[in-house]
């Protein structure tokens, strides 16, 4: 089913919306994406899936797949939900159950990456899914931050984390990193600049890239629209790009 390749940092929109271009960029390829940020999840809603409902079968439960290959599929609390604006209000144990049977109990069927979705921080879904999918090797973690310095310092503690629980960080990816007028193309530096440049340096670890603010991704991203194919002319595409490559680069060859 695996290696899962986890996938975390602030709560800007853009941290999903660079995951689905990864896994959009991986068209060859069987992806599973499973959304752990159990309290917001958004995932079944970027890719247009949310009214979708999860079916059980013989192995368990069925993801839900987004294309007609049947090449992406996804797996979200959001699937379970009465309505779309309940909350969930659980404590520890009742997510770390959940999350264990997302692992153990859904159909993924033969994949070649399970890309996980985290919440920003780190909560009882990290340590929960860090456990539950110990046993699969994990390639790693790929984090997410904004340029200022407070966001930086959330990603810090996420780099921590990631020691102390023996997860390899795969590289950090910087967004909201500038915004390039369209019309001039001038980039204005509006959150700052180089935040997760300089923390991956100290870090010791991969800087992936940086992403430019851009309302199409934005659009992208509340209406479910397939950004590859709709907005190849956007400022954020080749950034998008790169960064999906690297990531699928490294993660094909530590997985080879």
């Amino acid at each position: 089913m695996l290696p899962p390749l986890f996938w975390g940092g602030n709560r800007t929109g853009g941290r999903d919306c660079a995951l689905a271009h990864l896994s959009g960029s991986a068209s060859s390829l069987q992806v599973g994406i499973l959304d752990v940020d159990l309290c917001g999840p958004s995932i079944p809603r970027m890719f247009k899936v949310q009214d979708n409902d999860v079916h059980q079968c013989d192995a368990g439960w069925v993801p839900v797949f987004v294309d007609q290959e049947k090449s992406i599929s996804l797996m979200s609390i959001g699937f379970l939900l009465e309505k779309p604006d309940d909350a969930v209000v659980w404590r520890g144990p009742k997510k770390n159950a959940l999350i264990k049977q997302f692992v153990a109990d859904v159909a993924w069927g033969e994949l070649d990456f399970l890309i996980v979705d985290t919440p920003p921080g780190t909560s009882d879904e990290h340590i929960s899914t860090v456990e539950a999918l110990r046993p699969y090797k994990p390639l790693g973690a790929i984090l997410v931050t904004t340029p200022q310095a407070v966001a930086v310092g959330d990603v810090r503690r996420e780099l921590t984390f990631c020691k102390k629980t023996g997860l390899r960080v795969l590289g950090i990816v910087e967004n909201m990193s500038g915004f390039v007028c369209p019309h001039c193309s001038e980039c204005t530096n509006i959150f700052s600049k180089g935040g997760g440049e300089e923390l991956a340096k100290h870090a010791g670890v991969p800087f992936l890239g940086s992403v430019p603010l851009d309302p199409q991704l934005s659009q992208s991203l509340e209406e479910g629209r397939d950004f590859i194919q709709e907005f190849p002319k956007s400022s954020a595409f080749p950034a998008l790009t790169r960064i999906a490559q690297q990531i699928l680069d490294g993660a094909l060859q530590q997985s080879s």
